[in-house]
């Protein structure tokens, strides 16, 4: 959902307590906010509690929006420190790494890569949490490697190894399952 003068009017709604604005907020975000809670949680059970949860605090703090135009990644913020809040009281460990050169992503030739998009979400699926959580934070939420360090308070060289070794192992499964 792009900023407009609707969603302007419909956060201006909701700071009065209207309820069907709530509503409407909710409807326009929750599909995509459920999305990332599903990604993070790897289950539909969690990232449906994590996403009620969030929009709690969405709509407990609606208040505190300065401006609308910014709602999206408001929103999306507070999900995200949901799913990480989940995932820490789960204990979900961060291997620390020391300081290493981690080189440069080179590109892939997409034409020659045979494997599915099911292939992949099922090794995305199947990595270790944390690699899963920075590998979501970093492709889909397309959050810096410093900012994902800042949220999991870890090195960014942790999180850019864990990054890579996500991506080696999405690889390695992909291509034992094709």
């Amino acid at each position: 959902m792009n900023p407009t003068p609707v969603t302007d009017q419909l956060v201006a709604r909701c700071k009065k307590g209207d309820v069907r604005a709530f509503r409407e907020l909710y409807d326009a975000y929750s599909t995509a906010m459920y999305n990332i809670c599903l990604r993070m949680t790897g289950n539909v059970s969690d990232a449906e509690d994590t996403l009620q949860e969030a929009f709690i605090q969405v709509f407990g703090n609606i208040q505190r929006l300065e401006q609308a135009g910014s709602i999206t990644a408001w929103i999306k913020r507070i999900v995200v420190n949901h799913c990480l809040s989940h995932l820490r009281r789960k204990k979900v460990y961060f291997e620390e790494v020391e300081e290493i050169e981690v080189e440069e992503e080179q590109s892939v030739d997409e034409a020659g890569f045979s494997g599915t998009v099911q292939a992949v979400k099922e090794a995305i699926a199947a990595l270790p949490v944390g690699y899963k959580t920075v590998l979501n934070l970093y492709l889909f939420e397309e959050y810096s490697h410093r900012e994902i360090a800042n949220m999991l308070d870890i090195s960014e060289s942790t999180v850019k190894t864990q990054y890579m070794r996500a991506k080696e192992k999405v690889r390695q499964m992909v291509k034992e399952r094709i």
